[in-house]
């Protein structure tokens, strides 16, 4: 008998045609879902007659509660080799073997810069009254070349967004927690005296951090008042960076120039959520990982991933 195996939020049903599944074929059912299942009870039923489960990122939350319900699950791979929302420690007390995939940092940046484009450039606004027949021209652009570009976090993604930061001539400033000179020097940026120094001074602020204790809402309703009243904010790591109920605030009041943001505190967004009608937002549905390239990566791997683990031999265990 064929053991059977999940593909959750194949959103774009393509987790079956981006990999080659042949090696595992003969001993694997492979089943995608196309439609989110956000409620734990239903994902529960869905997932009870599974053996192994393919996720993407950290959309679906396996907490103790969702595991101790799904006796027959032995193998879940999760998309990246950092997952937040996975209890390991009742993954293993119920036999459950967790594994990672790589991913590139490349989609994540182009995807940055699309948004921070877009912004400036009033993209989306002229791009509807051209299809629509509204005005030829209503919006003045933000000039990039001279200009401020703040970063908050100068990891692999924050020192590629840089880079491309200089390219067009911006200055370019970075601050985190345990950023040193030595690092800015190293990318060939400025190290911000402080958090606060660099919302001052900054026309565009750009989101490149890893979610935790320290980092979460680091950008808060203090922090919206102290950007320019001209400034964006983009955001393409995780939601909680940022506060969003201070966020939609300062959008609606007209407080800073407007926002580009990939990352929401519930996906997929509620057709009713305020930040699908907010003011001077320009937001993607968490489209930053998604690319060719990431999906063969991620099927991919998971493939190689159930192989090994079929084989007895587990790859790319997590945490």
């Amino acid at each position: 008998m064929r053991l059977r195996c999940a593909v959750l939020d194949d959103f774009q049903k393509v987790a079956t045609t981006t990999a080659d599944w042949a090696p595992v074929q003969d001993r694997v059912e492979v089943v995608s879902f196309a439609e989110h299942v956000d409620s734990e009870d239903q994902l529960a039923l869905t997932l009870q007659d599974f053996d192994i489960v393919v996720t993407l990122r950290e959309r679906v939350p396996f907490p103790a509660s969702l595991l101790d319900r799904l006796p027959r699950l032995r193998l879940l791979v999760a998309s990246g080799m950092r997952n937040s929302v996975i209890d390991y420690a009742a993954a293993a007390r119920n036999g459950v073997t967790v594994c990672g995939t790589q991913s590139s940092q490349t989609p994540p940046v182009e995807l940055t810069w699309a948004l921070l484009l877009g912004l400036a450039r009033g993209i989306v606004t002229e791009n509807n009254a051209l299809r629509g027949g509204g005005p030829w021209q209503s919006t003045v652009g933000a000039d990039l070349h001279g200009r401020r570009l703040g970063l908050l976090g100068l990891g692999k993604i924050g020192a590629r967004v840089a880079r491309i930061g200089l390219a067009f001539g911006m200055e370019v400033t970075a601050w985190s927690q345990n950023l040193t000179r030595a690092r800015a020097d190293e990318v060939g940026v400025r190290l911000a005296p402080s958090k606060d120094d660099l919302l001052r001074e900054s026309d565009f602020v750009s989101l490149h951090l890893v979610l935790g204790e320290r980092t979460r809402s680091v950008i808060g309703e203090r922090e919206l008042s102290l950007l320019k009243p001209t400034a964006y904010l983009v955001n393409t790591s995780r939601a909680g960076l940022v506060d969003q109920d201070a966020l939609l605030t300062a959008l609606r009041d007209g407080r800073i120039g407007g926002a580009g943001v990939d990352v929401f505190d519930v996906e997929p967004l509620p057709a009713d959520h305020p930040m699908r009608t907010a003011p001077r937002l320009l937001a993607t549905p968490h489209l930053g990982y998604v690319s060719e390239a990431n999906y063969r990566t991620y099927y991919g791997q998971a493939v190689e991933n159930i192989n090994a683990y079929l084989r007895g031999e587990p790859v790319r265990v997590l945490p």
